[in-house]
């Protein structure tokens, strides 16, 4: 009986090491977001308050942001990904401050911070207020 061939599956990720990049944090009032890209803009990690198993209300905390965060620079510091960045914040929740502490105190050199929220000036109008 002849023999099958093994066929050997292998990651189609491929692991560049970056040493600048961009970081960047939504922070919206229901969850925190963070995605780390290099300077052409190819996604290498991303993480979220969500995605760290917060649930309902508890996304939109400061302590999920933190913990969203140390879930990127855990990832990035120990396998060496990165070392500069500058960090583009987005959004006005609470978690947006946490973070950006967070990843100041990891170790990665933080050259720039810039808060690049969209700010309408008289765009679309608000929604009605809500009356509870």
């Amino acid at each position: 009986m002849p023999r099958r061939a093994t066929r050997r599956f292998l990651s189609r990720k491929t692991k560049h090491r970056i040493l600048k990049g961009v970081i960047y944090i939504r922070s919206s009032f229901r969850n925190t977001i963070i995605t780390v890209t290099d300077t052409q803009g190819q996604t290498v990690f991303w993480s979220s308050a969500g995605a760290c198993g917060f649930k309902g209300t508890k996304r939109r905390s400061p302590f999920a942001a933190q913990i969203a965060a140390e879930n990127v620079v855990d990832a990035l510091v120990n396998q060496g990904l990165l070392k500069e960045a500058k960090v583009m914040l987005t959004g006005a929740g609470p978690g947006k401050e946490t973070a950006l502490r967070t990843i100041s105190q990891s170790g990665i050199e933080i050259n720039n911070i810039y808060d690049v929220t969209p700010v309408s000036h008289n765009g679309c109008r608000s929604p009605k207020r809500r009356r509870v």
